[in-house]
């Protein structure tokens, strides 16, 4: 059995590890960096491809390489890489499962200090209306930082992203001074985010809703323990997804799977 996994999270190493500890399957994984490439290869892919593929590149290693199912493990705000495999799942006639964490569980949590919002661009206009003072910390990946500083001042903008080629390009690009650059290395502690929050002087963070394994319980609770404003970025809605296609953890995987073959 051949398996295409679209991956880049953590989400998706888990899933390696689990196929093959309890099924006999190939595995493809593809990312859009070198690094999750590394993480997925270590983590027991067969084989990845570490780099943006567009929808035709897809079609054309899924129909020629025969593959016998598409799982999409990417990132809940990667949404055109998952309309895109939905539609060609669709167009295929290929079994098709989205892997999406579930949103986090926030009872018992204080969220008064939680402004959510729609999209980036809504974010950096209420910054720029309500939280005009103090630095922003950005922990919400390097693609989504123009949005914002398309209406706040690059002085007081200090995102937290991988130090890769990419990433570092999109900062210069901004005009983002290397200093506040800070370097990512997975999901931060409650108290490495309280350290952030000191070290510059932030009055504001900004976060996707990217649920537990993103740590997003961690920066609400040093945000609160500050007093600091989060500016948070619901999912997205993807029409192109049946609910029937999803699954959010792997003993559901596991059905699919079974159901499918």
């Amino acid at each position: 059995m051949k398996v295409f996994l679209l991956g880049g999270t953590k989400d998706s190493i888990n899933i390696i590890q689990h196929i093959k500890e309890n099924y006999d399957y190939y595995i493809l994984t593809t990312t859009t960096t070198e690094y999750g490439g590394k993480l997925a290869k270590e983590g027991g892919s067969d084989d990845t491809i570490a780099r943006p593929l567009l929808k035709d590149e897809i079609r054309k290693i899924l129909i020629n390489e025969d593959f016998d199912i598409l799982i999409d493990a990417t990132h809940p705000f990667a949404e055109h890489i998952t309309q895109t495999s939905a539609s060609l799942a669709r167009e295929l006639d290929m079994p098709y499962i989205r892997f999406e964490r579930p949103t986090t569980n926030l009872e018992g949590i204080d969220t008064s200090n939680i402004h959510y919002v729609k999209s980036f661009d809504e974010a950096g206009k209420l910054i720029a209306d309500e939280f005009n003072e103090g630095n922003i910390l950005h922990f919400a990946g390097a693609n989504t930082m123009a949005d914002i500083l398309n209406h706040v001042s690059v002085d007081r903008f200090y995102p937290r992203i991988l130090k890769v080629e990419s990433s570092i390009r999109k900062c210069e690009s901004l005009n983002v001074d290397p200093d506040h650059i800070i370097p990512m290395t997975g999901a931060a502690t409650v108290e490495e985010n309280l350290e952030l929050i000191e070290k510059y002087d932030a009055s504001v963070m900004i976060t996707k809703e990217s649920g537990e394994v993103g740590g997003v319980i961690e920066k609400i609770q040093a945000a609160n323990e500050r007093n600091v404003a989060i500016v948070m970025i619901q999912r997205p809605k993807i029409d192109e997804l049946n609910k029937n296609d999803i699954v959010s953890n792997l003993e559901e995987l596991d059905i699919k799977l079974k159901n499918f073959f």
